[in-house]
């Protein structure tokens, strides 16, 4: 009797070797496909503010006032919204200010009336921005429940971000605590709730392209604004309440902060992008309006 035999062929190791240089060529793609999507938001959300602070500036070129901050007889005769019924709000000051009450400054970042509100409504009314703003109030808050779309614009971002604008204001005890001053916001904003919505790789990519790349000096510091109707308490991105991390302050870094010292207080304090990579949602952004 003959006794027939099969032979069962494996993969060789040439075989084996192209199949995994393939999978490593996939996965590269893959992960080079998500970082090149990521750094072009980073691009789109820096072209974005830029627009909006040149769309200021032509603005005050052409009227003598920033927008929001234009007070009457001069809104009026232009054909913009009459203003001035409440404090804080179309003074002509050069200070954009949120919509005061008894209880809170007019200094800060109320987005739902006041100045800051109207800072959209007057570049909407002046055709200098895409997006047209209508629902904002010079002279009365909104509810809380509004949707944030029909008061200022989505961050290229995503992740339910969006760019306010306001003053320095109270609260604010970093380097910029000695002079008044006009930033844009990028912060999530959600359920009438502002918190941190950019990863630590986010916040430290802007504020590398557009300034000095650390987080509590120059044009572009990461705070935000803790609040959306009224002007509440600037906080420091990383924790810690307003003063986010002064000189001589030790912050370890950990999954929770946006920028740490590792700990020292003699150390400079840098972005936290060495914890996870940098992908934990926990920075904003404030951006001098220059």
């Amino acid at each position: 009797m003959r006794h027939q035999s099969s032979q069962t062929q494996g993969f060789t190791l040439i075989e084996l070797s192209i199949v995994l240089v393939i999978i490593g060529l996939i996965v590269g793609g893959i992960l080079t496909g998500r970082d090149l999507i990521a750094a072009s938001q980073v691009r789109a959300t820096i072209s974005q503010i830029e627009g909006y602070n040149t769309a200021a500036n032509t603005f005050y070129g052409k009227y003598g006032f920033l927008p929001g901050d234009i007070p009457d007889p001069t809104a009026s005769s232009f054909g913009f919204a009459a203003r001035g019924s409440t404090r804080g709000e179309g003074d002509g000051n050069g200070i954009l200010e949120g919509l005061g009450n008894p209880y809170y400054t007019a200094s800060g970042i109320g987005q739902l009336g006041g100045e800051t509100a109207m800072f959209w409504v007057d570049l909407s009314a002046a055709h200098l921005i895409p997006e047209s703003f209508t629902t904002a109030s010079a002279t009365a808050s909104l509810p809380l429940t509004t949707s944030p779309n029909l008061l200022f614009p989505p961050a290229k971002l995503g992740q339910s971000n969006y760019i306010g604008v306001g003053s320095n204001g109270s609260g604010l005890t970093g380097t910029w605590v000695s002079t008044a001053m006009n930033v844009f916001a990028l912060q999530m904003y959600s359920n009438g709730a502002t918190s941190t919505g950019l990863t630590v790789q986010q916040a430290y990519g802007i504020d590398r392209k557009i300034d000095d790349g650390f987080p509590l000096s120059g044009r572009v510091q990461a705070y935000y604004y803790n609040g959306a109707l009224y002007p509440y308490s600037v906080i420091g991105a990383a924790g810690g309440g307003g003063a986010g991390g002064l000189a001589g302050t030790s912050i370890p870094g950990s999954a929770s902060t946006c920028y740490d010292n590792g700990g020292s207080s003699s150390a400079i304090i840098n972005y936290s992008v060495k914890q996870s990579g940098g992908n934990n949602v926990n920075c904003a952004l404030l951006l001098q309006l220059q």
